[in-house]
């Protein structure tokens, strides 16, 4: 791992796989505060480097110093499930894998909250991290499968690596949206065709504000890809996943990147909702989730799509997209929420306390979880139940979102229910 300034998180990633890991490499950028003494705690052999703006020059430093068999990469503010500790001993004891996909989950995101990366690898004198932003190894990775045939690459089952640092309070801190659009910027610049940098750096402008020119870099990408103008020598990673025990069987264009194609989609779905153009967002949408990529994947497209047939009166429709939703991820507290509020609104009100009540059993501080099953209740005449939901949901809004718990409070005593 490489690290600057991380003495707050850095303690729970490396406790994370200090019970797992041989080794622990951290290369230290320019650190000021605790950061190295808290690495060398946990027992990390710790090396230097001066910063320059590329990632990839840090990370392959980094690698230098590997003297393992297999490397898997952290950040400071990612940390490894245990649950997938015995699917990585196993699936690294095999003679075929170059390399191990591993899901990624975004902590407290309902836009993109999971993604399939490239994080444990062989110690293979020939793989190296390339672009200076969101540093891949799937180049060198895909140069190697050319030449040497013998090898597959793998994925994992279920959420390997848990990632905090894509929280907006934290990315505003760290002023990592500027940082980011900076670096992509200058690489993009000498590398005008390559899609996933467009699609990364479009993401980020429109984050930023940037509408026009997030859909300019955007619709460039797409571009790319559909005008199938794809290196032979840059196959996505995608295309080679295996589970433990059998090749996942789909018929696709192997020079297509669907993984980078359902971002284009998904990020140009978001700016068409922006500008309103519904039928535009929802058609890029409905693009994004046909592709044959990981299901986690499209958990946020599916989402999505619900949220604007429910805002355009179309519930059905959006009932189907969140049911798909909570299918591929039956903890996808969102989901819920959001087929709890279309069937209140289609008056399918059994249907909608279910779905709250799952809502509020993944996460039992869900406030409008409880308001709206509340509501609910009080429709069907559980005038007891739905007092008891409503109760708890001032409760959690006086310690969040106070005003809140005062209007609702307010509405209550107007309606003699307090």
């Amino acid at each position: 791992m490489i690290v600057r300034n991380e003495e707050t998180t850095l303690p729970k990633c490396l406790g994370s796989v200090k019970d797992f890991v041989d080794e622990i490499v951290v290369l230290d950028t320019g650190s000021t505060d605790k950061t190295t003494q808290i690495a060398q705690q946990f027992g990390a052999k710790v090396h230097y480097f001066t910063w320059n703006n590329n990632f990839s020059s840090a990370r392959n430093e980094a690698l230098k110093y590997v003297t393992g068999d297999w490397i898997l990469v952290l950040d400071a503010d990612e940390s490894l499930t245990s649950e997938i500790i015995p699917l990585i001993k196993s699936a690294i004891s095999k003679e075929e894998y170059l390399v191990i996909n591993l899901v990624r989950q975004e902590v407290g995101s309902t836009q993109s909250p999971y993604s399939l990366v490239s994080r444990l690898f062989r110690h293979h004198p020939d793989i190296y991290f390339d672009r200076p932003y969101h540093a891949l190894i799937d180049d060198s990775v895909m140069a190697i499968l050319a030449k040497e045939a013998n090898w597959e690459i793998g994925y994992l089952p279920g959420v390997a690596i848990l990632h905090t640092g894509y929280q907006k309070a934290v990315i505003n801190e760290q002023n990592k949206s500027a940082k980011a659009a900076a670096a992509m910027a200058e690489f993009f610049a000498n590398h005008p065709d390559d899609a996933y940098v467009c699609s990364k750096l479009g993401a980020l402008y429109m984050q930023m504000g940037k509408i026009n020119e997030g859909m300019e870099l955007l619709n460039h990408g797409l571009n790319q890809i559909i005008g199938n103008q794809v290196n032979e020598d840059k196959k996505p990673l995608s295309k080679f996943k295996y589970s433990q025990s059998q090749k996942v069987e789909v018929a696709f264009d192997e020079d297509i990147n669907y993984d980078i194609l359902y971002e284009l989609h998904y990020h140009l779905g978001i700016a068409y909702t922006n500008l309103k153009n519904l039928p535009s967002a929802i058609s890029h949408y409905q693009a994004a989730v046909k592709l044959p990529i990981y299901p986690l994947l499209k958990l946020g497209g599916y989402n999505n799509l619900g949220n604007l047939f429910k805002n355009m009166g179309n519930f059905s429709e959006a009932k189907i997209a969140y049911e798909t939703a909570i299918k591929i991820d039956p903890n996808f507290v969102t989901g819920y929420y959001n087929l709890g509020m279309v069937c209140k609104a289609m008056g399918l009100f059994a249907e909608a306390i279910d779905a709250y009540n799952n809502a509020i059993n993944l996460n039992p501080d869900y406030a409008e979880a409880y308001q709206n099953l509340g509501v609910v209740l009080l429709k069907i005449g559980d005038v007891q139940g739905s007092l008891e939901a409503f109760e708890y949901a001032i409760s959690l809004h006086e310690l969040n979102n106070p005003e809140e718990a005062q209007r609702l409070h307010q509405g209550l005593k107007e309606m003699g229910l307090f």
